[in-house]
Order: C-alpha cells, then structure tokens, then sequence
C-alpha cells in the first residue's frame, strides 16, 4: 500500500508538544504515554536494526514499531494474526451485524470513566442479546458472538457503540438442535433496544448507589435516558464463513482514524476526509487545528489493560471449543483445513533495494547503538 501523505505521527512532530502543555491537566497517563509512542513510531528514538542483503551485501537501517493498538501503523500485523486465529472458529451458517450505540448524553460520564462506562457498555449489550434470543418468542436457543468496542464517530467525536457479529441462529436449549433465525434482521431491534436500555440503566444506578460513579444532575439525567429510545442497529445476513472473516478485518484492529484518511497537514491545521451517515453516507471534507484534531484522537484512547474484543456466549473461552464441535456437527459443516499463515507473508524478509535479494535482519539495537550505526555509515 502507498505510504499517506499524512500521518498522525507528523500532527505530533509538529504540534504534540505543544497540544501536550496546553492540556497536561486533564490528559492521563495512559494518554501520554500513547502520544509518545505514536511520535516515536517506526524512528530512531525506539531503535531497530540494521538489515544486510544475502546477495550483494547492501546494508539498510529498520526502525522499530511501537506496537501500540492506537497507532494507525501498527494494526496490520495484530489484525492479520487475530484473524487467522478466527478462521478456525467459523461455523457453516451466515452471520449477522447488530451495534448498541450509547446515546450522546452519557459522552460525558464516558469521559470521565471510561472504564467503567465502556464495561457497562459491553455487559449490558451482550446480556441483550442472550436474553432476547433465549426467549421462545424470538428465537428460542442460547446463542455466541463476539463484540468490538469502538469509542469513535468518522469525525472523530466521541461515539461508543459495540459491533456484535453473531452467527445466524444457535443451540435449541436441550442442545440437541441447531435452531435458525426466524427473522431477516436476526432478533427484533425494537426489543433490543428497550432490553438494553433497561438493562444499561440499571447497571449506571447500582454503579451510581455503590458511589462508584459521580453524577452532580444523576437523578435528571436518568429521567432523559429513561424517555427516550436507544439506537440498536441490524443489518441482514451478510454471507458465510469466508465473508465474515473479510467483514471482521474492518471492524476489529481499527483505530479512531487511518493515516489513509488524512489529506493535507499545513504544520497548523490538518484536512482529513469523513463519511457523513447522516446525509446519505457523502464524503466530506473536514478541517480542524492540529491541536483540536489531538484532542479529539486522545478521547479514544482505552484505559491501559482495557479489553476491546470480547466472546460471549457459547463463544466465551471457557466453552469455545466443545461448542464448536457440536455446532459443527449439528449444522453438518465441516472447516476447511488451516491454510498457511498469512501473517508470515507480512513478516517476510523485505528485498534488497539494489539487488532484490532478500534482507537478513540484524541484531535489535537500542536508540544509541543505533545512533553510533548511523556514524559510520556516513563516515564509510
């Protein structure tokens, strides 16, 4: 892929000094240390290594990654080898797309305690859809999926929401069936919605009564949560095993914004292009300071040990395995064998600039070993 023309590490070469002491009250930690580690990203300050080609004997320096999850750069490998690790957990059935969104009132609590607002989120949604699908009503069988939380909205404001992939229909109660969807959009969205609002809210008020939340206007704020409806979005069926594992690799190690995203940086203000869902998914242009683009990035960046992609149900690690099993011998399906790692084709041996032949990586060095490299390249 074409390297950006743009990156969210040079908003912060030019810029993350100066947004960080304008902002050093508020900002945690855990925000601070990612802003380093996205600056430092792929440069001399993390060390590398230096590369001699098998053929001719060229000599290359490679800088190392910061393998942050909130660096735009550093998700390819993490999400390819995630994904392979999926493949082997596909049944033989279509797969639905259901997304809890919380509404724009709680953004401010979610500011404040992500942790626990996000844990809400997760908890409350996938209580959901258990209780829904377990009713005989709707569906009848105890059902797995697994949720990714994203905190963002495609210009950058605080939006969480949760993308549940579900696999369409699950095990009748006695497990002795495998029991299908009975509608287009997998389980009743309106239901979806008033279940999760109730159980969303009850879960914000136990937190509040046990003083593990604080709310100056709690009582107010609950009576416009309580009045208005909650947004649960479903989209039908959308293909198989293959497909599934095409649709979770833009869901799963996405980050708030891709440096592809960004157009033009002046060194004070930075263009990036976003999607406008609300008038008929347009895209548009948006301007913003550099230092009004950081601050929105640094809203979604998770507390440290935060986890962002989580099993549920018969999918939960505890049971994953048998589940399968059964799941596979209910519907008839049996997997296709494990194919070669498609990781290894990111990790392969780069080619030599010169020649073509393949690069050997050499030792890991640290910034000043590196920098004691540089000088006697430039002095040979």
């Amino acid at each position: 892929m074409k390297r950006p023309a743009v990156e969210v590490a040079d908003l912060l070469q030019a810029q993350g000094d100066r947004f960080i002491e304008k902002n050093r009250t508020w900002l945690s930690y855990q925000q601070l240390s990612v802003l380093r580690a996205l600056k430092n990203c792929r440069t001399a300050a993390l060390g590398g290594h230096v590369d001699r080609c098998s053929n001719c004997g060229h000599q290359a320096i490679s800088y190392n990654s910061c393998r942050n999850r909130h660096c735009p750069k550093c998700q390819a490998q993490a999400r390819q080898r995630w994904l392979d690790a999926r493949q082997q957990e596909l049944l033989g059935v279509t797969y639905f797309h259901v997304v809890f969104t919380l509404p724009q009132e709680l953004n401010p609590l979610c500011e404040r305690q992500p942790a626990l607002l996000y844990n809400l989120l997760f908890r409350a949604s996938a209580e959901t859809m258990i209780e829904v699908a377990a009713d005989p009503k709707h569906l009848g069988a105890h059902i797995g999926f697994l949720s990714i939380l994203h905190t963002w909205g495609q210009n950058l404001s605080l939006h969480p929401h949760v993308h549940c992939v579900v696999p369409a229909g699950g095990f009748s109660l006695d497990r002795e069936r495998w029991v299908h969807p009975q509608y287009v959009f997998f389980l009743p969205v309106k239901v979806l919605s008033r279940v999760f609002r109730g159980k969303f809210l009850a879960r914000l008020r136990r937190a509040y009564q046990c003083k593990k939340l604080t709310c100056s206007s709690f009582r107010s704020l609950m009576h416009k949560l309580f009045r208005q409806d909650w947004i649960v979005y479903a989209k039908p069926a959308f293909g198989g095993p293959e497909a599934v594992l095409r649709y979770l690799g833009r869901y799963t190690h996405r980050v708030a914004i891709s440096n592809h995203r960004l157009v033009s940086f002046d060194g004070e203000r930075v263009t990036f292009r976003w999607k406008d869902y609300a008038h008929g998914n347009q895209q548009r242009l948006m301007t913003l300071h550099a230092t009004e683009f950081l601050r929105r990035y640094v809203q979604h960046v998770l507390p440290r040990g935060f986890v962002r992609i989580r099993h549920y149900g018969y999918l939960a690690n505890i049971c994953r395995d048998d589940a399968l099993t059964l799941g596979r011998k209910l519907i008839g399906f049996t997997p296709k064998p494990r194919e070669a790692d498609s990781v290894s084709a990111i990790e392969a041996p780069w080619k030599c600039p010169a020649c073509g032949g393949a690069m050997q990586l050499g030792p890991i060095l640290t910034a000043a070993e590196l920098a004691l490299q540089c000088m006697r390249f430039d002095t040979s």
